[in-house]
C-alpha cells in the first residue's frame, strides 16, 4: 500500500516505521522543517513503572521491548535500559514504595524498594539524604532531540520512505492529501498524528476529538562533571501515576501536602542525564487553556531546590528553558484516540504524558488494526 503519514513526531514517526517494516510505501508530511512539538520537548523517558494496570502497562511494556529492538538497529536514538530511582526523603513516602513495591504486579513492571546504602550502590551520584527509593528496572531512555532524524535515515535506506517537511496539509482527498503549495500526495491511506494541533483540517474532518492540551515546562543544564546511572524521580512523582494509588497516597496526600508552589504547577522532579552529560529537568502541568506565553520563574527554583537536595550537590547551570504542549485523551484511562475519519483516513492523537514510552507500541496497533 501507499501510506501517507501526516506528523514528523514520534508517533508519526512510529507509523511510519511500522508501515515501512511491513513493506509499505510510506510518505510522512510534516508542516515544519523539523518536528518541534512534544516529540522532542520532553525527557525521552520511556517510562513503565507507573503506568495503569490493564492497557496502559501492557502497552507500555510492549513499547519497552519495541524500543530496545528498535534502538538495536538505530543506535542514533541514544536508546539505553538506564532504569529509574524514585527517591523517598519522608516516612509517609517510603509508606508509598513499600505498598507499590508489595503489590502482585510489582515484578511484571520491574519495581524493587531499595535502601538508602542500596541507593548510592545503584547510583552513586545520589549524595542526599533519602531514606531509600523506588528502582524500577524497566525504565529506560532515548534521545529526544535525536530520536525523529536517526529514525527517519534509517528508513530513508529502505528505498520505501520519503520525509516531506515544510508543507502543511490543507485537504483530505479521496485519493490521498493535498498540501498547502498545491500538491497531492496520492495515497490508499492517510494516518494523521497530529499530536497537539487539533484546530484547521483536524477539526474540519473530526470534529470536536475528547483530547485536551496540557502544558508543561521544563530545562536543560550544561553537561554535568557528574554520572547518573539512571534516571531521577522525586516522592511527588508518586502523586501523578496511577500505579501509585492506594492508601498509603491517600495518607501522604494528608499528611504531606504538596509545598504552594508545586501544588500550584501540579509538579513532578524528574530528572534525566542526556548522552552529552547535560541534564534534562521538569516538571509541570497547566491543564487549562488559554496558557500564558511565558515561562514562569517560580517553578524552576523548587525544582532546582528538590533536585539538589536528593543529589547532594549544586546543579550544572542551566543553559536552556522551554514549555511544550502535548494532546491527552481527556478519559485519562484510554492510551490513545483513534478516529476513521473518512474511509481512507484515521486520526491517532492523544497518548499524553506517554507518548514517548507508548509510541512504538501505538504504532503497532494502528497497523494490526488496520490489517497493514
Amino acid at each position: 500500500m501507499r501510506v501517507l503519514i501526516v506528523g514528523g513526531g514520534v508517533l508519526g514517526t512510529m507509523h511510519a516505521w511500522q508501515a515501512v517494516r511491513r513493506g509499505h510505501e510510506v510518505v510522512q508530511v510534516e508542516r515544519e522543517l523539523e518536528a518541534r512539538g512534544a516529540s522532542v520537548r520532553n525527557f525521552g523517558l520511556v517510562w513503565v513503572g507507573g503506568r495503569a494496570a490493564g492497557e496502559e502497562l501492557d502497552t507500555a511494556l510492549r513499547a519497552r521491548e519495541l524500543w530496545q529492538e528498535i534502538g538495536e538497529q538505530v543506535g542514533g536514538i541514544g536508546f539505553r535500559p538506564n532504569g529509574s530511582l524514585t527517591v523517598v526523603r519522608s516516612e509517609a513516602e517510603l509508606a508509598v514504595a513499600k505498598q507499590v513495591a508489595a503489590a502482585a504486579d510489582a515484578r511484571r513492571r520491574g519495581l524493587v524498594l531499595l535502601g538508602a546504602n542500596e541507593v548510592r550502590e545503584v547510583n552513586p551520584a545520589l549524595a542526599g539524604d533519602s531514606l531509600g527509593a523506588l528502582w524500577c528496572q524497566r525504565d529506560a531512555a532515548v534521545e529526544p532531540r535525536l530520536a525523529q532524524p536517526a529514525l527517519r535515515q534509517h528508513l530513508a535506506a529502505s528505498g520505501r520512505y520519503r520525509f516531506v517537511p515544510g508543507r502543511e496539509v490543507r485537504a483530505l482527498l479521496s485519493n490521498g492529501v493535498r498540501d498547502d503549495h498545491g500538491e497531492v500526495h496520492e495515497a490508499d491511506l492517510v494516518l494523521l498524528c497530529t499530536g497537539a494541533a487539533l484546530g484547521g483540517l483536524v477539526r474540519e474532518i473530526a470534529g470536536a476529538v475528547p483530547v485536551r492540551r496540557v502544558r508543561l515546562q521544563m530545562m536543560q543544564t550544561v553537561p554535568a562533571e557528574f554520572r547518573l546511572s539512571t534516571s531521577v524521580a522525586d516522592g511527588d512523582s508518586f502523586r501523578y501515576y496511577p500505579a501509585y494509588r492506594g492508601a498509603a497516597l491517600d495518607e501522604l496526600n494528608r499528611v504531606q501536602p504538596q509545598p504552594p508552589v508545586a501544588a500550584e504547577h501540579k509538579m513532578q522532579l524528574l530528572v534525566v542525564q542526556r548522552l552529552d552529560g547535560s541534564l534534562t529537568i521538569g516538571d509541570t502541568h497547566e491543564y487549562e487553556e488559554p496558557y500564558g506565553f511565558d515561562v514562569v520563574e517560580e517553578p524552576y527554583r523548587h525544582l532546582v531546590e528538590v533536585a539538589e537536595s536528593i543529589l547532594g550537590r549544586p546543579l550544572p547551570a542551566v543553559r536552556r528553558r522551554w514549555a511544550g504542549v502535548y494532546a491527552q485523551c481527556v478519559d485519562t484511562s484510554e492510551v490513545v484516540h483513534r478516529q476513521r475519519v473518512a474511509d481512507n483516513a484515521v486520526l491517532i492523537t492523544g497518548p499524553g504524558g506517554r507518548g514517548m514510552t507508548c509510541s512504538p507500541a501505538i504504532a503497532e496497533r494502528t497497523a494490526e488494526e488496520l490489517g497493514l
